[in-house]
């Protein structure tokens, strides 16, 4: 997928220093007028020296500042026909109905857009490759990720028996000890950083299994657990702790791995996708 910079900053965004941290709210509050400020122009701005800026470059994978600004201006560029970047989705106290709705429907729409540019084909197509290969696929979250794994192993069990997920952390705690060389974990959390989750992750990485994290940021207590990383969009602001975007663009992830799934054992999927329709189809009115 197109590298998109400013997408790359938010994932990066809990690993970097109190001053990078300061370096990067100005650039993801003025990605525009950054590309035309020189180092110390940027360092005064954000009231830290040239060389947190520098470190800042580094951070990002970068080799100085100068590169830094032609990666984000061609990652802009590249944005310039879909959302503005630039447009601020932060929910406050003042915002009439309109306005707040305006601005949750922008973020869940970035969101998608955010998880979308983040999608890595070698780590999605590993993924793939461990779901097939597996014989358990056991979906693990602990709060509102646990929803977001109930919803996965509800939408996989239409085409796939082979797929486990235990609302109870505890319960999830005992699974992931019990698994084998030959299962799959695939491990919600928005943030990584969940006590219950990261324990979850460690046994299943001690007791064999592959382990597939789905996450916001790339470095958490969480992802050096992870055999496979897959990244998802959306920033939670303070009115918006537990927002469906969070979710939103983890189930994106989710369909995009059904539909890869699906399409890669149809012949199998199919059958099974009958019986479970016809399984439910009298529940429905007619």
């Amino acid at each position: 997928m197109q590298e998109d910079y400013i997408t790359k900053i938010r994932s990066a965004y809990n690993q970097f220093t109190k001053a990078e941290k300061k370096v990067a709210d100005y650039i993801l509050a003025n990605p525009r007028q950054v590309l035309f400020m020189s180092i110390s122009d940027l360092a005064e701005a954000c009231d830290v020296g040239d060389t947190s800026v520098f470190r800042f470059c580094k951070t990002m994978n970068v080799k100085g500042y100068q590169e830094f600004k032609m990666m984000l201006s061609l990652s802009m560029r590249s944005n310039d026909s879909g959302l503005n970047v630039t447009e601020d989705k932060t929910i406050t106290l003042e915002d009439d109905i309109a306005e707040l709705a305006k601005k949750v429907l922008s973020e869940n729409i970035s969101a998608i857009q955010e998880t979308y540019s983040l999608i890595d084909g070698k780590q999605m197509t590993e993924a793939m490759n461990a779901l097939t290969d597996a014989k358990r696929i056991v979906f693990f979250g602990v709060g509102t990720s646990m929803l977001t794994a109930m919803k996965a192993m509800n939408k996989f069990l239409r085409i796939e028996p082979k797929v486990v997920c235990n609302m109870d952390a505890h319960m999830q705690l005992i699974t992931a000890a019990t698994l084998t060389s030959n299962d799959v974990a695939l491990i919600f959390s928005y943030s990584g950083s969940t006590k219950d989750t990261v324990e979850i992750a460690k046994s299943a990485k001690k007791a064999g299994a592959r382990t597939i994290v789905i996450t916001r940021f790339t470095k958490s207590q969480l992802t050096q657990y992870a055999d496979i990383l897959l990244l998802c969009g959306a920033n939670e602001g303070t009115l918006q702790n537990g927002s469906t975007s969070a979710e939103i663009s983890q189930l994106f992830l989710v369909d995009v791995m059904y539909s890869e799934y699906y399409r890669r054992h149809y012949k199998k999927c199919k059958p099974t996708w009958e019986r479970t329709r016809d399984a439910v189809q009298d529940k429905n009115y007619t």
